[in-house]
This record gives C-alpha cells, structure tokens and sequence, in this order.
C-alpha cells in the first residue's frame, strides 16, 4: 500500500517523538505516540520502543540529572536521543548490520534529528504550542507526519533510507557554506542589500550564489535553517527545471544521489496515497489541512521572477494562493516569505506579518518595488558573482580531500562531492572512527566547562596506508584525508600544515553581520571575515 511497503522493508531504522508529559495513566499510552517510523509497526511494538526510550532517560537522569542522554549503545541497536523541547523527545534506532554501508557517527544521527526539528519549528512553530492548541493530538501529529516524511524522502534510496554514513564524513550539517567574493563585489552585494531593506516596510533578507550563502541578516539561527531550506527547495539546483546536480549540501552521499533523484520525484504522490489511505495515531488525522513545505518538486519560477509554490493552506473563501510564512527561531515572530531568483542568484526576503495589515496586496506592492527598484543591481550582483566563481571545483585543493568547520560562526567548506567520490571506503571508515574520537573530546570538554576548549590532533594510519588526521585549535576543525602521502607521519604533519597555512593565506570564509548604525539607526552589513586558523 504506497508507502506502506517502503516502510516494512526498513525496520532496521526506527525513529520516533513521543511527549513524557503525555499517557502517564492505564489505557492512554498510546497519547504519548507524536510520530513513529515505521508507521505500519503495529502499536504494541511502538509503545514497546517508547517504553524502553523512556525508561533508558530516566534511568540515565539518576547519574547525570542535569545532562540529557544523547546515545546508549546496545549490542545489536544504537539509540540516539534528542530532546528537541522540554520533555518532547526525538529518538533514533538504528540496527548495527555487517552490511558494508551500514557504519554512522552518532553525531550526524542526531544531527538529523536537530535539523528536521528546527524545520519543522520554522514551518509550523513549536510542537509544544501545536499540542497545547489542540491536546488531542490529532493536530500535531498530522503536521509531523506529513513534514517529517517528506523530509525523509531525500534520504530514500530504492525502498531503504539511506542515513548519513561514513562516506558523508566531510560534511558537517547545521553550518552554511559561504562564497568567497572580492572586495568589488562585496561592495555591490552590501549596496544592493541596503537598497532592498530601505523601504517602507521592514524586512530581512539572505542571498545566496548557486548553494552558497552571500550575504544575511538574519540571526545566526535563523540563516542556518533558512538556508538549508533554501538549497533544498529554492535553489536554482532544487527547481523542477534543474539540470545540475551539483551541491555543497546534500542530504544523501554522492554516489546514491542519482538512484535517491527517480524516488524523490514521485514520493510526493506516494505519501498523499498513504495519508489519505492510512489510519492510525502516529499519522495524524487527514481531515487536516496541512502545509508541506518539504514536498519536492512544488516550487517554480513565475514569469516576474518570484518563487511561487501551492503547498501553503488557502484561506477559506479566497482563491488567490497563500503567501508562504515562517517562523524566526530569534524572535518568534512570523514573516511572509518571498524568494526572487535571477539566474544563479536566489534572494530571499523575510516580512514582519504584524507589519502588513493587508497581506496579499501589500506583499504584492513590495515585489513591485523590488522589480522596480533593484533589478538592475541584482542582475549586476549576478554577473559580478559569476564572473568570480570558479565553479564546482573553486575551493578543491589539489592534492587535499578536507572539511574546515568554525563552530563559532556555524561555518564549513569541505571538498567538492566528486572530489570526495575518489576516495576509497577504507579512508571514509577511518575518518568516520576519528571523527567519533574528537566527538567524544569535545562532549568530555564541554562538561568541563564551557571555556574548557581542547587543542588536540589525531593522526590515523589507515588500511590501505591512507592518512586521516583531525586537528582542532581554538573552536575550528580541520579533517584531512592523504591517500597518496608518504608513510611517515612527518609527511603528513607537514602536508596539513602547508593546508593550514595556505587556508590562512588564501581562503577566507565571507559572512554578513547586521549593525544598527548608531546615528542614522539605518541598518547596514558589514564585511566579516574570519580566518580559519
């Protein structure tokens, strides 16, 4: 049945969100139940896993009471805890299997479920604010169900969800990855920011080159999952009309990025068959009229440019189509969202709702404005940006497969994915296991204190005489796969640190901070550049 049978084959994962507050009395447990995958497990089994995930985070409280339990490792199972908002829990189940993909990091686990959550929040508000509208729980579980599956159809291949595993090893999700522009073009992107968020009504914005960030003034937040979102389903990669497949952010490993493509494009259709023909409390009800933001392939371009997509709820009585709104992370307020696009240039604006007294009309007058008033700088930014791209390949490094991430900033930039296809299963693996070692150091760290930051690098000999070395100075991380190193481990001290110093010397991540200007009280961007050192 549809989706059903997709379900069925994937046991090996379990992913559920359950509310402790909830089913605390004989014949209500099934109340606690938000969201369950596999849907078609039946309830018994469900609330068996519920059962053992809550009695694992008691347990583990009575030893670290003010710490939540993050993983239990289990001789055949790994549980991977996220406690998304107070006593609302997002647990994964993933199966250990002798089957040659099947090796995770725990941390990318669960930065899976930290990203769909701020989604979802981003979309829809708090879950606890979705309960408290409607304990009954029909209404939050309809969102949930719907959002979160379609989040998952990026990640199916064939009728299996595909996690991340050891060959995303040189991605780091909840960080955007940046264009390194000139100082000519910075110049252009901070005037033509200024032009936009001039007028009469109040704004944000963020712009994006390809899948890369420009420019922002939003929180740093905000911008992480406005930004995912955006190379998801707004860039012009993610566009129905696409062509390229090319990405810095992917959910899925390169090599089953093609297979994952045929499915995503009809999982749309598949899910509408299941919700209409599943019942059940996991599910959600489908009388709900429920937006799904994540489905794939419902953004197009309109004729004046702007993004334009059916997924929203119409008001009852209008036949015009909504306007798109979200939620910032910062402030909770909700904002209408407009995408403009020229191009390979996507810019994204962020409207107060309490600043429009009439929607339609006024969001209508501001899309005027920017055709009229800055189309002309943003076919200039355009071109400027182009010229200074160098394509898919502008930030390799001959010789170097690497990740840099600055988790201050919440920044990365990594080798291209072709570039990463090169390297052989056995260096991934070891990158995996070595990444698992400095996750464990910085959670030990992080205990210690929050200012007791580690200095420390790892240098590991793989199988096929492979180098993989992780270096953490000051908050930044840099991995580094050498395959065709020397076998002393001199050489491959020095390879990193000829990387190091050339990243210094050259490569230079670019992000947008908004100031108030004290005098004028206009806001203005201003150039940041931080060094990965």
């Amino acid at each position: 049945m549809g989706l059903s049978s997709v379900t069925t084959v994937n046991e090996a994962i379990k992913f559920c969100i359950f509310d402790l507050k909830r089913g605390q009395h004989e014949g209500q447990e099934l109340d606690k139940i938000l969201f369950f995958f596999p849907t078609d497990l039946p309830f018994s089994a469900q609330l068996s896993v519920i059962g053992l995930s809550e009695g694992l985070i008691t347990f583990t409280r009575i030893f670290s009471p003010e710490a939540a339990c993050e993983v239990i490792e289990a001789e055949e199972h790994s549980h991977v805890f996220y406690e998304a908002e107070p006593d609302i829990w997002m647990v994964m189940i993933v199966e250990k299997s002798k089957e040659s993909e099947a090796i995770w990091r725990i941390d990318a686990l669960r930065g899976v479920l930290k990203e769909v959550h701020s989604l979802f929040v981003m979309f829809n508000g708090p879950i606890r604010a979705l309960l408290d509208k409607e304990p009954a729980g029909g209404l939050i579980r309809s969102h949930l169900y719907t959002f979160i599956m379609d989040y998952l159809s990026d990640f199916l291949v064939g009728k299996k969800l595909q996690l991340p595993n050891f060959r995303d090893s040189l991605r780091e999700r909840g960080t955007v990855q940046m264009l390194t522009i000139g100082r000519e073009a910075a110049i252009e992107v901070q005037s033509l920011v200024r032009q936009i968020e001039a007028g009469n009504t109040p704004c944000y914005s963020l712009i994006l080159f390809q899948d890369l960030l420009v420019s922002t003034t939003l929180s740093p937040e905000d911008t992480i999952n406005l930004f995912t979102y955006a190379v998801l389903r707004l860039s012009p990669r993610a566009l129905p009309s696409a062509v390229s497949s090319w990405s810095y952010l992917r959910k899925g490993n390169v090599s089953s990025h093609a297979a994952t493509g045929s499915i995503s494009a009809n999982s749309g259709a598949v899910l509408d068959q299941f919700y209409l023909s599943h019942d059940s409390s996991s599910a959600g009800d489908p009388g709900y009229n429920v937006a799904r933001p994540l489905q794939p392939d419902k953004w197009t371009k309109g004729k004046d440019g702007f993004l334009v997509s059916g997924i929203w709820n119409t008001e009852a009585g209008s036949s015009a189509p909504p306007i798109p709104t979200i939620w910032l992370q910062q402030t909770g307020e909700r904002m209408y969202l407009c995408v403009f696009q020229h191009r390979n240039l996507t810019l994204i604006l962020l409207i107060p709702v309490t600043s429009i007294p009439n929607g339609e009309q006024a969001i209508s007058m501001v899309k005027q404005q920017v055709l009229e008033n800055a189309s002309l700088k943003i076919d200039k930014v355009e071109e400027k940006l182009s010229k200074g791209w160098g394509g898919e390949n502008a930030y390799h490094v001959s010789g170097y497969r690497y990740l840099l991430v600055d988790g201050d900033k919440n920044v990365s930039r990594a080798s291209p994915p072709t570039k990463v296809t090169t390297l052989t299963k056995e260096s991934l693996v070891a990158l995996t296991k070595l990444r698992e070692e400095v996750d464990l150091e910085k959670s030990r760290a992080k205990w210690d204190g929050p200012d007791q930051d580690k200095d420390l690098e790892i240098s590991i000999r793989a199988k096929n005489n492979a180098w993989v070395i992780g270096r953490v100075t000051r908050g930044k991380e840099l991995y580094m796969v050498l395959e065709k190193a020397n076998e002393t481990l001199l050489y491959a001290s020095d390879a990193v640190e000829n990387f190091s110093n050339r990243t210094n010397r050259v490569q230079r991540f670019t992000s947008r901070v908004h100031l108030d200007a004290g005098d004028g009280g206009e806001g203005a961007v201003v150039d940041h550049l931080a060094r990965i050192e």
